[in-house]
C-alpha cells in the first residue's frame, strides 16, 4: 500500500459545474494559486487541449506541456520538464492517466496541482494516489492531494458513456470498502478515522439513492461529489481504506487472472455488490443492485464477460492481492467450493431482486 501524503487535506477550491473551464483562467490566477497565472497546463488527448485553448488567453506566462500513455515514464519526462524554470501550480487536464501523470510529476517537485476533469470514471481526479503503468505492470503512488478541482459538466457530457458508468461503479464501492474497514476495527481492532468514513460513505450514498440518469446535471454533480470526497477521504486518514475494500481485491485479482475483462468501475461495483452479499447486508445489496441495474452496470460476472468458475477463481485470488488488507474475503476465508455455492446463491437473490 503506498504511504499517501497529507500535506494538504482539503482542496482549495471545488468546481462542478458547466461552464467552469470558461473561469479556470480567473481561478489559476486568483493569487490563492498564482499572482499572474505562471503555471504549467498538462493535457493528454481528447479534450485537454480544447480546455487548455480556452484559459491560455487568461495566462500570462503558462506553458503547455502534452503528455500520453499514463506510465511512470511519462510521468517522470513531465518532471524534467517542469525542472527548467519555477511554476507557481501544475494543471493536469483530461482523463485519469492525464491527471494522475501531472500528480505525480508535480508532486516529484513539490508543485501544487490542480485537476481539471474531463471524465468521471475514477476518484483519481481528486486522490492521494497517482496510478501508473511501468514494465513490471501498474503502481500506485502516494501524491499531493490537488490544491483545487474544477469539473465542467459540458465535457463530461460530451464524453463516453461507459467512462460515467466506470465512476458510478467505482463511487459507490466506497459503500463496501467502509464496511469491509468497520469489519476489520471490530475483529482485529484496526484504527479507523471517523472523518474519512463519513466523507466516503456520505458521497457514496448520495449517489446510490439519487433517482436521475448519467444525462441529467444533478446526478453528474452528484457523481463528480462522490468521487471528489472519496479522494479527500484517502487523504484525511492517509490510507486507501475508505475507497479500497474486497471490491479493489476482486478487481485486481480479475485483472491479474483475466487482463482487459473490463473497466476498474465494472469490476469494483460487481466486486462491491457480491461482497455486500457475502456480508448478510440485504438492504445495501438491494440498493447497489438497483443502483447497477439502472445505470447499465453489470450485476452478473457473465456481464462482464466472465464465466461463473473465472469469477470463482478470481474471488479466490483476492486475498493474495492484498495480503495487509482484512476485508469480508480474509475473514470468510472461502475455499473455492464455498464460492461456488455463495455465488450460486447470490445468482438467485438477484433473481428475487429483479
Amino acid at each position: 500500500m503506498p504511504l499517501l501524503a497529507r500535506t494538504v487535506s482539503t482542496p482549495l477550491a471545488i468546481e462542478v459545474r458547466r461552464g467552469a473551464v470558461a473561469d479556470l483562467g480567473a481561478l489559476l490566477a486568483d493569487r490563492r494559486i498564482s499572482a499572474g497565472g505562471d503555471v504549467a497546463l498538462v493535457v493528454g488527448p481528447g479534450q485537454g487541449e480544447r480546455i487548455a485553448d480556452l484559459c491560455l488567453p487568461g495566462l500570462h506566462r503558462a506553458d503547455l506541456f502534452t503528455v500520453a500513455g499514463g506510465t511512470l515514464d511519462a510521468a517522470n519526462n513531465l518532471g524534467d520538464k517542469l525542472r527548467e524554470r519555477s511554476y507557481d501550480a501544475v494543471v493536469g487536464i483530461g482523463g485519469g492517466k492525464t491527471i494522475d501523470t501531472a500528480k505525480y510529476a508535480a508532486s516529484r517537485y513539490a508543485i501544487p496541482m490542480v485537476s481539471v476533469a474531463t471524465s468521471l470514471a475514477n476518484d483519481g481526479i481528486a486522490s492521494p494516489v497517482a496510478s501508473l503503468d511501468h514494465e513490471a505492470g501498474k503502481g500506485s503512488y502516494g501524491v499531493h492531494i490537488p490544491i483545487a478541482i474544477v469539473v465542467d459538466l459540458d465535457f463530461v457530457e460530451n464524453g463516453p458513456d461507459r467512462q460515467t458508468q466506470a465512476g458510478i461503479g467505482d463511487a459507490i464501492s466506497n459503500i463496501n470498502a467502509v464496511a469491509d474497514w468497520e469489519l476489520a476495527h471490530r475483529v482485529r481492532a484496526e484504527p479507523i478515522d471517523g472523518l474519512a468514513v463519513t466523507l466516503a460513505r456520505t458521497g457514496a450514498e448520495a449517489l446510490v439513492n439519487h433517482p436521475g440518469k448519467i444525462t441529467d446535471d444533478g446526478f453528474l454533480t452528484t457523481l463528480a461529489e462522490a468521487l471528489i470526497l472519496g479522494g479527500i477521504s484517502m487523504a484525511v486518514c492517509g490510507s486507501s481504506r475508505p475507497a479500497s475494500g474486497g471490491c479493489h481485491e476482486i478487481s485486481h485479482a480479475i485483472d491479474h487472472l483475466h487482463p482487459g475483462t473490463g473497466s476498474h468501475g465494472e469490476q469494483v461495483g460487481l466486486g462491491a455488490l457480491f461482497c455486500m452479499f457475502l456480508r448478510d447486508d440485504p438492504e445495501h445489496f438491494r440498493q447497489l443492485a438497483s443502483c447497477l441495474r439502472r445505470h447499465g452496470l453489470p450485476v452478473h460476472p457473465a456481464e462482464l464477460g466472465l464465466t461463473d468458475e473465472q469469477f470463482v477463481d478470481a474471488v479466490a485470488y483476492a486475498p493474495t492481492t492484498r495480503p495487509d488488507r482484512y476485508t469480508i474475503l480474509e475473514h470468510l476465508a472461502m475455499a473455492p467450493d464455498e464460492i461456488r455455492r455463495r455465488l450460486a446463491d447470490y445468482a438467485d437473490a438477484l433473481r428475487d431482486h429483479g
